[in-house]
C-alpha cells in the first residue's frame, strides 16, 4: 500500500511540473525577481533601514500621558518624583547627543552596506542564472547532435550487416560498430540526463519548484561586449567592483563607531516637558496655595565626571578593526586585478580554440561535400559518406563545446568588470 501512494505522489509531481521555455534576459529578469537567495537579501537589507528608525528614536520626541485613581490618606504622597494629579503628560528627547548622533551615522553606514550587499548578490544571482542558462543550451545542442551521430552509426551498422552477409567484410566487424553504437547511446542518453538537471536547476534558481523545467528557447544573441584591452578590463574592476565597496562602508562605520564611543564622554542635553492637572481635594489642607495647571518647561543636562575605561577599549578595538579593513582592501585590490587579468586572457584563449575548432569544422564539412560528390560519381560509397558525416557531428559537438567556453569565459569577464547586469540586459 505504502508503495502505491509513493507512486502516486511521484506520479502526481510529475502530473503538476510545468516547462518555462525562456530567453536569456527573461531567465535573469525572473531570477531578479524570485530568485531565494536575493529575495533573502532584500529582507535584510529592510531590517538595515528599519534599524535607521531605531536609531532615530533619542531625537525624535516622545509625548506620555497617563491617569490614576487613589484614596490619599493624611498627607498627599508623591508618585515618581511628581505631585498626585487627575491627568499628567511629559515628553522628552534629545538636543544634544554626540554618542546617539554619531550611531544614527553608523546605522545609516550599514544600511547603506546592506544595500551594497543586496546589489552585489544580484549580480551573482545573474551570473549564475547565465551560466546555467549556456551550460543548458550547450547540452541541448550536444544532444541533437549525439542523436544524429547515433543515427549515422546505425546506418553503418546496417551497412557492414550486409557488406558481412555478402562475404566482404569479416564478422566480427558486427561487434566492431555494435560497441560504437552502444557508446554513442550511452553518451546520449548521459547528455540528456545532464540537459534534464540543468533545467532543473536553473528552475530552481528561478524561484520555481524543483519539478519545473526551464528549457533556453531559441534566439538570436549577439555576443557580449568586453573591454577593449586588458588595462580597460583591470580598470573598470576597480572601479564598479561592489566588494570593495562594501569594505568601504565597513571603514565609514567603523569611523563612526570611534567617534561614538570617544564621544561618551561629552555631555548631553535633554529636552524635558511636563503637564499636570491637579485636583483641590486634600490640597487645601496641606498647601497655601493651589493651581489646577502646572506645567513645565526645560532641559537637563548630564555630564560625565568618570566614564571608566569601557569607551577607550572599545575605541582602540574600532581602530583595530579599521587597519584590518584596510589591509583587506589592499589585498583585495590586488586579487582583483590578478583575477580580472586572467579573466582576459582566458577569454582570448577561448577564442582562439573556437576559431580552430571552427576551421577544423569547415575542413570536416569540405569534406563530407566531397565525398556526396564522389558518390554521387560512383567513387565513393555510402559507408564512406555516413563515416564522414559521423566525423562531421563530432566536429559539431566540438564547435559547440568551444563556442560554450567563449561564452563563460566573456561572462566571467563582465563579472569581473561589474558590468554583467548591463550587458544581460
Amino acid at each position: 500500500m505504502l508503495k502505491h501512494i509513493s507512486l502516486l505522489c511521484v506520479t502526481s509531481a510529475v502530473a503538476f511540473a510545468e516547462v518555462h521555455p525562456l530567453t536569456l534576459q527573461q531567465a535573469v529578469e525572473l531570477a531578479l525577481k524570485q530568485n531565494p537567495d536575493l529575495v533573502l537579501a532584500r529582507l535584510d537589507q529592510q531590517k538595515a533601514q528599519e534599524a535607521i528608525r531605531v536609531a532615530k528614536d533619542p531625537f525624535v520626541p516622545k509625548v506620555y500621558a497617563g491617569s490614576g485613581l487613589a484614596k490619599p490618606w493624611g498627607y498627599p504622597l508623591s508618585i515618581d518624583g511628581a505631585a498626585p494629579s487627575i491627568i499628567q503628560t511629559r515628553t522628552d528627547m534629545a538636543l544634544f547627543n554626540r554618542p546617539k548622533t554619531y550611531e544614527l551615522a553608523r546605522v545609516r553606514e550599514v544600511a547603506r552596506g546592506a544595500e551594497i550587499e543586496t546589489e552585489s548578490k544580484g549580480d551573482q544571482v545573474a551570473y549564475q542564472t547565465a551560466m546555467l542558462f549556456l551550460d543548458a543550451e550547450q547540452l541541448a545542442r550536444s544532444k541533437e547532435s549525439l542523436q544524429l551521430e547515433v543515427e549515422s552509426l546505425q546506418r553503418v551498422a546496417s551497412a557492414v550487416r550486409v557488406q558481412v552477409q555478402e562475404g566482404r567484410q569479416l564478422p566480427i566487424e558486427n561487434k566492431r560498430v555494435a560497441v560504437d553504437v552502444a557508446r554513442a547511446q550511452q553518451r546520449l542518453f548521459g547528455v540528456s540526463d545532464d540537459v534534464d538537471y540543468a533545467e532543473a536547476s536553473l528552475a530552481v534558481i528561478l524561484g520555481f519548484p524543483a519539478a519545473d523545467r526551464v528549457q533556453p528557447a531559441e534566439q538570436e544573441r549577439r555576443a557580449f561586449e568586453v573591454p577593449e584591452s586588458e588595462q580597460a578590463a583591470v580598470a573598470q574592476a576597480l572601479d564598479n567592483n561592489k566588494d570593495i565597496r562594501k569594505l568601504e562602508s565597513q571603514l565609514q562605520a567603523k569611523g563612526f563607531e570611534v567617534k561614538e564611543d570617544q564621544a561618551a564622554r561629552l555631555p548631553v542635553v535633554d529636552l524635558v516637558a511636563q503637564y499636570a492637572l491637579f485636583s483641590k481635594a486634600d490640597y487645601e489642607y496641606f498647601f497655601t496655595r493651589f493651581q489646577r495647571n502646572n506645567g513645565e518647561l526645560g532641559v537637563g543636562i548630564q555630564i560625565p565626571l568618570l566614564t571608566g575605561s569601557a569607551s577607550k577599549g572599545l575605541a582602540a578595538q574600532a581602530r583595530t578593526d579599521i587597519l584590518e579593513l584596510r589591509t583587506q582592501m589592499n589585498q583585495l585590490r590586488n586579487r582583483i586585478q590578478l583575477d580580472t587579468q586572467k579573466s582576459y586572457q582566458d577569454l582570448q584563449k577561448a577564442r582562439s580554440a573556437q576559431e580552430v575548432a571552427r576551421l577544423d569544422l569547415d575542413y570536416t564539412r569540405d569534406q563530407v561535400s566531397v565525398l556526396l560528390a564522389q558518390l554521387e560519381e560512383g567513387r565513393a560509397t555510402q559507408q564512406q559518406v555516413d563515416n564522414a558525416r559521423l566525423g562531421e557531428q563530432e566536429k559539431w559537438i566540438a564547435f559547440y563545446d568551444a563556442q560554450h567556453a567563449v561564452e563563460n569565459a566573456r561572462l566571467d569577464l563582465l563579472r569581473q568588470t561589474g558590468t554583467l547586469l548591463a550587458a544581460l540586459r
